[in-house]
């Protein structure tokens, strides 16, 4: 796991409970985004069906374990099942701003509305239910929208919990995929310069040259690393001394995540929606009479 990405490996499985979690973690791993978006005031040059698809698309950190999903129909929200937050800010000259300037940083203030400018507005007891929280946007610094001296924005944005099958911006993940473990042979021993071409052949640490005897000799240091570019077979030389196969039940799963939850945490969230699919699917077989 390394800065929101983690990768591991699924060994002894079949396909499609491999593609299984990946659909689950894009499109049933739940999550809190903006929902509906009250406009008050928007005086800036963006449309408000712009802005509120804008402000959908922002990643909120926010455990969506922590909510429950809004009831059809219900447009108030409670403390349960909706977060509130405010975008409220007006664009203004700079009065210290030098007098033959021309950069908008220096002639205006509050001219660039980013995710920080973003608030909480607890709804109803949400400051008793959730004395520790902290929420906000993943990212302060995504550009909402560019303001010129006059122009103003006030907005009031409801998050709602739910899932990518219903809309984009409530997938957890920026993206999920797996592939196959590549699996490397040398059918004959290569050496000296067919050895050094060889290596040019893979991405870097796919092929490893040892020093035996006074001779260059190829050998195959990490075959997960390579990306099947199949560059070898471009050389007479060397395409009928290497196999590439790959291995049928190893998968080796990428999964990325917007930052509103670690990838660990998504990967065992997808397993126990799995878990629930299979337990329902039990319950129906069981509650049909058989013959």
């Amino acid at each position: 796991e390394e800065g929101g990405a983690l990768e591991f490996d699924m060994v002894g499985i079949d396909a499609a409970i491999a593609n299984a979690f990946r659909r689950i973690l894009l499109a049933e791993v739940p999550t809190m985004a903006v929902e509906k978006v009250f406009v008050y005031n928007n005086t800036s040059i963006v449309q408000d069906e712009i802005l509120a698809h804008r402000l959908g698309l922002i990643p909120i950190r926010a455990d969506p374990r922590l909510f429950e999903y809004r009831n059809q129909g219900d447009e108030e929200g409670t403390e349960i099942d909706t977060l509130q937050f405010q975008l409220k800010i007006k664009c203004s000259r700079n009065p210290q701003a030098a007098k033959d300037s021309s950069d908008p940083n220096e002639l205006y203030l509050n001219h660039k509305v980013y995710s920080k400018h973003m608030t909480w507005v607890p709804l109803g007891n949400q400051t008793d239910l959730f004395p520790d929280a902290d929420f906000q946007p993943v990212h302060d610094d995504v550009l909402i929208a560019l303001l010129r001296p006059g122009q103003e924005i006030d907005v009031l944005m409801h998050c709602v919990k739910g899932i990518g099958k219903d809309h984009a911006k409530f997938s957890p993940v920026a993206t999920a995929s797996y592939r196959l473990l590549p699996d490397i042979t040398l059918l004959q021993p290569i050496e000296d310069e067919a050895a050094e071409m060889l290596q040019k052949c893979f991405s870097p640490g796919v092929i490893e040259i040892q020093n035996v005897k006074g001779k260059k000799m190829a050998r195959v240091a990490n075959a997960r690393l390579d990306t099947f570019s199949r560059e070898v077979f471009r050389h007479e030389g060397l395409k009928n001394l290497v196999r590439l196969a790959r291995v049928r039940n190893h998968y080796i799963f990428s999964v990325e995540s917007t930052g509103i939850l670690p990838p660990d945490v998504l990967v065992s969230e997808a397993i126990k929606i799995l878990m629930g699919k299979c337990q329902r699917f039990l319950n129906e077989l069981d509650s049909v009479p058989m013959e």
